[in-house]
This record gives structure tokens, C-alpha cells and sequence, in this order.
């Protein structure tokens, strides 16, 4: 039952975003709720982590600071420039950088399952990533928007810290050491998570109606080829690097794969509501396009008995 909700995490996703853009009254008044909630998944990351889940770095360095690099590299830089590109207003192009600039998103694991990639890689390189996040991600912001906007480095490092990283070091250290005391209570932390993702995205998109129906459709354009170069650009760099199948599709999908949640969190305390808009699409789109590349990759891995 719990599996079933967290695989139509995209269609739940869907619905509340709708039923936030027809009754934004309902909604909007929990602003204030977004980081906590964010908060509430972080933890639930950390509790199905252990200190073993990063013994990885040390047996596969090259292709975790491949991942690494490529997550901090590419989503920036492709964000900055389809911001140029597109002609996005400051306040938009400033949330899709900010974007680009997150670490790995949470549902990239199990969208990897899914597409028979490495889980193990996905999650360390979820871990790493989402580790450097407190220094690489507003150093980038900054590098890349700091001089169209004003960005708060210490005030967003300060943020990612209580965000995300205390969240994840307590899941851990709970984790590690009451392991058999949780261990029937851990299946119910994704699907929590999920329920927090589906309702920021539902707050974001409330706060945001009279701006989807003016600058909507181009939110999407930018969201959607900021999602697909991603995961086009992470799959065919880790080719010519010469990795093989599983590791391409497993660093396609940490790539591609965005924590949107953070990005919204930051963006509402730091930047907008608007500026939060494509974080919250990012968290629909990013999962639908997951779900059905994870489908093809596995459909076409049955057929070719790979």
C-alpha cells in the first residue's frame, strides 16, 4: 500500500497542484511551513542511511567525483543559459539557477531501481552531493546570478545547514544506532516525505496562481529542457567517459534529478514566491520524465536481455 502511494507520488503531485491552483486560499496561508516540511524529508533521507552507504566514495572515487562534478557543472550552467536564452524574467531565471545549483534529488534512488541503474551509486552520489550542498550551492548562485540579484551566501549556507544537513546527520546517527528499533518504522518515512513534497509543491503553486497564468507556459518550457538536457547530457558524458550501461543511466538520473525541495525553500526565504515557481514544477516534471525513462531503460533491458 505504501509503495503503491509513493509510486504515484507524480499523479498525487498532479492533484493537490490543481486543487491549489482552483482554491489558493486553501493553501497559501502554510508559507511558512515549507522548510519544516522540507525538513521532515531530509530526516526521512537520513534514516534509511548508514555510515556504510558511504564506504562507495572510497572503492569507487572516479566515478563519484564524475557524478559529483557533473551535478555541479551541468544543471548551473544549462539553467543559466536557457535563462538567456528563453529571455527569463530575473526574478524566474533566478529560481531555475538556483535550481541547477541543488544537489541530487531525493526520489533519484528509487527512480534508479526502477530504471535497473546502481542503486548503491545513486545513493552515495545522493549523499555526497547533498553533503557539498552548503558550500557549492550558494557559492554557484551566487557565481552565476549574483549580479543580477543579491544573493545571501552565508544566510543560504546557514539555511542548507539546518535544512538539510542537520536533518540528514540525525536520520543517520538514528539510523546507525537504533537500526533494529526502526526497522519496521523506516518503510513509512518515504512515503512521508512524499506527502511533505506534494504539499510544498501545492503551497508554491497557490502562492503562484496569478503568475502561472502570465509566465506559466514558459516556466514549463524551461523546466522541461532543463530536466531533459540533464538527463541527456549526464547519460552520454558518462558514456564517452567510458562507464558502462548501469553506471550511464545511474549518473543520467542523479543529474537530471534535481532537490527541487530545497531549491523552492530557499527561494521563497531568499529571492520569491515566484522565483520558487520552476523548483515546484521541477518536483512534478522531474519525476514524471524519471518514471517513464526508468520504463524505457527496463522495458528495453527485458527485451535486449541485458
Amino acid at each position: 500500500m505504501i509503495r503503491k502511494f509513493i509510486s504515484l507520488f507524480p499523479l498525487w503531485a498532479i492533484i493537490l497542484s490543481i486543487a491549489a491552483f482552483i482554491y489558493p486560499d486553501v493553501f497559501s496561508p502554510y508559507k511558512a511551513a515549507i522548510t519544516p516540511l522540507l525538513g521532515v524529508v531530509m530526516f526521512g533521507m537520513g534514516i534509511t542511511l548508514s555510515a556504510h552507504d558511504f564506504l562507495l566514495v572510497l572503492k569507487r572515487p572516479g566515478v563519484i567525483a564524475l557524478g559529483t562534478a557533473m551535478q555541479y557543472i551541468l544543471m548551473p550552467l544549462i539553467a543559466f543559459i536557457l535563462s538567456y536564452m528563453l529571455h527569463l524574467p530575473t526574478e524566474i531565471m533566478a529560481g531555475l539557477v538556483l535550481l541547477g545549483c541543488c544537489p541530487g534529488g531525493t526520489a533519484s534512488n528509487v527512480i534508479c531501481y526502477l530504471a535497473k541503474g546502481d542503486v548503491a551509486l545513486s545513493i552515495t552520489l545522493t549523499s555526497v552531493s547533498t553533503l557539498m550542498a552548503f558550500i557549492l550551492t550558494p557559492a554557484l548562485t551566487w557565481l552565476y546570478i549574483g549580479q543580477a540579484v543579491p544573493v545571501e551566501v552565508g544566510g543560504v549556507m546557514v539555511s542548507i545547514v539546518k535544512i538539510v544537513l542537520v536533518p540528514v546527520a540525525l536520520g543517520i546517527i538514528i539510523n546507525t544506532l537504533f537500526d533494529k528499533y526502526i526497522e519496521r518504522f523506516k518503510h513509512a518515512f518515504p512515503a512521508l516525505s512524499v506527502a511533505a513534497i506534494v504539499f510544498i509543491i501545492a503551497i508554491i503553486i497557490a502562492l503562484n496562481k496569478d503568475n502561472i497564468l502570465t509566465a506559466g507556459k514558459l516556466v514549463v518550457v524551461a523546466v522541461v529542457l532543463h530536466n531533459g538536457f540533464g538527463f541527456a547530457s549526464g547519460y552520454y558524458i558518462s558514456k564517452a567517459m567510458g562507464l558502462d550501461e548501469k553506471d550511464a543511466r545511474t549518473l543520467a538520473i542523479e543529474v537530471g534529478m534535481q532537490n527541487s525541495g530545497l531549491s523552492v525553500a530557499l527561494a521563497v526565504k531568499y529571492f520569491s514566491a515566484l522565483a520558487a515557481l520552476p523548483g515546484a514544477l521541477f518536483s512534478i516534471w522531474h519525476n514524471i520524465m524519471g518514471s517513464a525513462l526508468a520504463a524505457y531503460w527496463s522495458s528495453d533491458e527485458d527485451k535486449t536481455g541485458l
